[in-house]
């Protein structure tokens, strides 16, 4: 402990060094950076003639390896320690000759004007550039003034460090705005236990003529030693890509050493486009009993699938682990923008990256299964892709499901976790007295959706509960009779199409604000509009005040199913003014007395989520709520009028009721799923 400076500052101190020197012996100080580490990197920019300087040298071992493996045979090493610059004399002078060392200041050099091609410094910028004090820096732009004057046009000065932020910005600014090209290297690790978690980094500047008016250098990262550069565009985004890996080796180390308590996420990057290839997240169960081949596993989740319950939440991958019975399963989400090539590609892709994460007590050589559903990494088909206004970029793919049911969903790009609508998409089915053809038989375009839209299909179980909600319209034994629905939030328009086909007797009209999603349910999902269905283009707040004001009292079902654009506020669906009391007094305005406002409610926050209980219980005195399990969204059915309150049981038999009338001889219907079933755990408010 003796060894440590009482302060930074005392980095810089001759007197320091002289003293660490002479307490450490012979003892080589290596503060980070074995040779083994560094050496493919320095190949790359050593060659054997070059005179190599060495600022900052103290009693390494470097440049004695350097000069042993036949790397360069003129080394000058300068230290401001004369304890350190005699230990290395007495140790090289006659093994090695054309290793020398002197006593020097690096800020205060002797030598001409270019007289080497390479200057190397091993942790010694770390040392010197301790904090951004003025004086600091100011030490720090007279070290660059002096490396850049001994270095030859073409030379290059080779800095070995930790990178922090200060350290590699002031060194990246400084050379970049001299013209030099500024590429920095991660350094491979060994494999052997280190002192330092960080990753161990290289800058690379190599010195160019400035031209007087010339943009600033370019600017390249290696992330390993055996990549070939990729550029990038600004001093901001090369910080934050070493701050990224500098993370990653932090997340390594603790996961390494000690269980998750909760999932760990990130991504792995595309090392050209720097886009994400793949999303990983590190599930711990300690529930499972530790043998020799349960420790770790990885599971590919095939694309199109990282959206459901068991794959896209933190409950669900616990489930999956658990049932696994591995103590830490890795899942792996495949992006939409990427191409796989399959199982066997990306397991030989990701299998030495994922080691990096692997859970302590690991055995040596353990063998790492790859698991997937199927054995196969699914499909997944872009079918359309589009910009709106409002909600940005969005796509149109199919996916195969679990078993041979493909689906179409809409998928908003700035929420790529959350589908915002699904169809499920029928097989093409031959016309009568065709035979099908197993030989030559023709594949459809991949520009050609594989079948119909199944109409009776309900994407989602909120769809269903919004429905079974309609219930509460009819009597016992009776489905409601000519109805008028409006329906907020158009989507893909599962939800609207369904009350318009099963429900024969009803007129819908839909309210929708964005354009393209009018276009994207035409031409995309099988919606199309008639007499019985019509669709209004506008702001739903407005189409609302105005019929308060105009016609009350004409819809026997008004249904909210719109998402909120805000992302900062823990409500998503609906906007928050929609919930606000004075426009639910307008709801109940345009609501028939008998009649039911269905609101899809997703909010997160609990005090933001029992203010609007609170606005809706002002305006509506009937009110029951249904949880979605296993998801945020909660089904609220509100009445206004003098409607008696119908216990779970009730609402049941009326479910079973409208279920019985809307299942006609000759009309499809999804049996996976009972309306009854969609109430069985409604609470009154």
């Amino acid at each position: 402990m003796e060894l440590l400076p009482r302060s930074p500052a005392e980095f810089s101190s001759a007197r320091y060094w002289d003293r660490f020197f002479r307490q450490r012996g012979q003892r080589p100080f290596e503060w980070y950076g074995a040779f083994p580490e560094l050496c493919p990197v320095l190949h790359k920019y050593v060659r054997p003639r070059d005179k190599v300087l060495v600022v900052g040298c103290g009693n390494s071992e470097l440049s004695e390896q350097m000069y042993d493996v036949g790397m360069c045979q003129d080394i000058v090493n300068i230290d401001l320690s004369a304890a350190a610059v005699r230990q290395m004399r007495e140790r090289s002078a006659s093994a090695r000759p054309g290793v020398s060392y002197l006593l020097m200041d690096m800020l205060h050099m002797d030598f001409p004007d270019a007289h080497f091609q390479v200057v190397l410094d091993k942790g010694t910028l770390d040392a010197l550039l301790t904090d951004e004090e003025e004086a600091t820096l100011a030490k720090a732009e007279q070290m660059f003034a002096e490396i850049s004057r001994v270095l030859q046009v073409g030379g290059r000065y080779l800095c070995v460090s930790l990178a922090q932020a200060h350290v590699l910005k002031k060194a990246v600014e400084y050379f970049s705005q001299e013209g030099w090209v500024v590429r920095v290297h991660q350094v491979g690790s060994s494999g052997d236990k280190q002192q330092f978690v960080l990753p161990v980094f290289v800058y690379v500047m190599t010195k160019f003529r400035k031209v007087p008016g010339s943009a600033a250098g370019i600017l390249e990262i290696c992330p390993e030693e055996q990549d070939r550069p990729l550029r990038v565009e600004s001093v901001e985004r090369l910080l934050a890509a070493v701050k990224d890996r500098q993370h990653y080796a932090l997340l390594c180390s603790q996961i390494s050493k000690t269980p998750c308590r909760e999932q760990v996420s990130l991504d792995l990057c595309d090392r050209e486009s720097g886009k994400p290839r793949y999303t990983l997240h590190v599930v711990d169960s300690p529930s499972v009993k530790p043998s020799q081949d349960n420790h770790f596993a990885i599971f590919i989740i095939p694309q199109g699938r990282e959206t459901e319950w068991l794959f896209g939440t933190e409950e669900g991958r616990r489930q999956l682990a658990a049932s696994a019975g591995f103590g830490r399963l890795l899942t792996v989400a495949l992006h939409r923008e990427q191409l796989y090539e399959g199982m066997a590609a990306i397991q030989a892709e990701l299998s030495g990256k994922v080691m990096e994460l692997a859970p302590p007590g690991l055995p040596a050589r353990q063998q790492v299964p790859f698991l997937s559903v199927g054995g196969d990494i699914g499909v997944r088909a872009v079918r359309h892709r589009g910009s709106s206004a409002l909600s940005g970029d969005f796509v149109v793919e199919d996916v195969k499901g679990d078993g041979s049911c493909y689906f179409r969903r809409l998928i908003f790009l700035q929420n790529r976790n959350v589908v915002q609508s699904e169809a499920r998409l029928l097989a093409p089915t031959p016309l009568p007295g065709q035979k099908k053809r197993r030989k030559d038989k023709k594949k459809p375009s991949p520009t050609e959706p594989p079948g119909a839209i199944d109409k009776s299909y309900l994407c989602c179980e909120h769809h269903k509960a919004m429905v079974a909600g309609l219930c509460l319209l009819g009597g016992p034994d009776a489905l409601p009779g000519e109805l008028a629905v409006l329906v907020v939030g158009l989507g893909g328009g599962s939800l609207p199409l369904f009350v318009h086909d099963y429900f024969s007797q009803a007129r819908v009209a839909v309210v929708e604000i964005d354009p393209s999603m009018l276009d994207v349910a035409t031409r995309w999902f099988g919606f199309c509009q008639g007499e019985r269905m019509q669709v209004h283009v506008c702001d739903g707040l407005d189409y609302v005040a105005k019929l308060a004001a105009e016609a009350p009292a004409q819809y026997n079902a008004i249904m909210f199913d719109v998402d909120s654009k805000d992302l900062t506020v823990g409500m998503s669906c609906p906007p928050p003014a929609f919930v606000e009391e004075p426009f639910l007094q307008k709801v109940k305005t345009i609501l028939k007395p008998e009649g039911v406002f269905v609101l899809n409610l997703v909010c997160r926050d609990s005090r933001l989520k029992e203010s609007v209980l609170g606005a809706l219980r002002a305006v509506f005195p009937l009110l029951y709520a249904r949880r979605i399990q296993g998801e945020v969204n909660e089904i609220l059915l509100c009445q206004a009028g003098p409607a008696e309150r119908l216990s779970p049981t009730e609402l049941g038999a009326r479910a079973r009721a409208l279920e019985g009338a809307l299942r006609q001889p000759g009309r499809p219907w999804d049996s996976s799923y009972v309306l009854a079933d969609m109430l069985q755990a409604v609470l009154v408010l």
